[in-house]
């Protein structure tokens, strides 16, 4: 029976709530009496019919459930609230409660978080999955409470490849002369001048029409993008060089405004979600894909030389080592962690 990504996430709201009620999420009959009513503001950029947005909702949801409806969260989808940086310095101003945002932005803002978008750091999903459910994202978490915010959990972005216009990535050497667009990312960057492609930044909005015209000749996303660009793109290429997670972020000051209860329900209740939507994200690819293939006539190309691309990217390792020697230390725990 084939699952599609609303059937995936209608059970994982359900499991949200099974998982929260096991786990300790306190309901009415648990629920904390008495306590202050608080209203959270939580932000993304996604679009409403996007996993991450229903996912959010559901996790919105059994919080406002398991508190007694002493925790309620308003969640602000399709970039209302500005762009991820924007939202984190909201936060940081105390305009705004919660965001998801990318790991890479919060690069922006404390670089240790950058060790998460160095390519090939984790080894396959499973490595990737281990270390961001263990004691290593927990660290992570942590490091920017002197910067007025502090993670709470991670939600699956799945693994970012090359999607291009006219030409199949196997190799390194299949990039050459190629433009692709990247991320505002000095890593993504660096990571593309060692592969022999030259990196294009450029916004989101702006790779359908760059596409389209030929001002670049593809760009690097997780396989979702083809939601948005599968018509505009004839291969899809599955070079895996890196797995950056999204991450809910709270604001240390809103954190610290709720009682110890709360803030249980909350950690709890997260944690529930991220492990729901492992399956939903996985239903939401496959949904995609199915699209991209059947519908656009993408090719999928699976038979990718990894170890070459890995290989390429070394001096990344070496030039973070000597620079950034903090964020090297954690790549290695990332890179050692089993």
């Amino acid at each position: 029976m084939k699952i599609t990504v609303r059937n995936a996430l209608a059970a994982a709201a359900a499991g949200l709530m099974l998982v929260c009620g096991i786990t300790g999420c306190k309901g009415k009959e648990g629920g904390e009496t008495g306590a202050k009513t608080v209203k959270l503001k939580l932000g993304h950029n996604l679009a409403e019919d996007h996993a991450v947005h229903i996912q959010l909702t559901s996790f919105a949801n059994a919080v406002k459930e398991k508190t007694n409806g002493s925790v309620t969260i308003q969640i602000y989808p399709n970039g209302t609230l500005g762009s991820e940086s924007d939202m984190v310095s909201q936060i940081q101003a105390g305009a705004l409660d919660m965001a998801k945002v990318s790991a890479s932005t919060l690069g922006n803002f404390n670089s240790g978080w950058n060790a998460l978008s160095v390519p090939y750091v984790f080894n396959n999903k499973e490595h990737y999955y281990s270390v961001m459910d263990g004691p290593i994202a927990d660290e992570l978490y942590n490091l920017t409470e002197k910067d007025g915010f502090r993670g709470l959990t991670w939600l699956d972005s799945g693994s970012r490849s090359f999607y291009t216009k006219n030409t199949p990535i196997r190799t390194p050497s299949d990039l050459k002369g190629l433009k692709i667009r990247t991320m505002d990312s000095q890593v993504a960057i660096d990571m593309m001048k060692c592969l022999g492609g030259s990196a294009t930044v450029m916004g989101y909005s702006e790779i359908y029409t760059g596409l389209q015209q030929g001002v670049i000749d593809g760009a690097e996303n997780n396989v979702t993008a083809l939601r948005d660009h599968g018509d505009v793109s004839k291969y899809y290429c599955f070079d895996e060089h890196t797995r950056i997670p999204d991450v809910i972020v709270i604001s240390t000051k809103t954190w610290g405004k709720l009682s110890d209860e709360q803030k249980s329900v909350i950690k709890e209740c997260a944690a529930a979600a991220t492990q729901e939507y492992k399956a939903a994200w996985l239903a939401f690819e496959n949904e995609v894909l199915d699209k991209a293939v059947n519908v656009n006539g993408v090719t999928l190309v699976r038979d990718v030389d990894t170890a070459a691309f890995q290989s390429a990217c070394q001096p990344i390792y070496a030039a973070l080592k000597a620079s950034s020697p903090e964020v090297y230390a954690i790549v290695e725990k990332i890179q050692n962690w089993k």
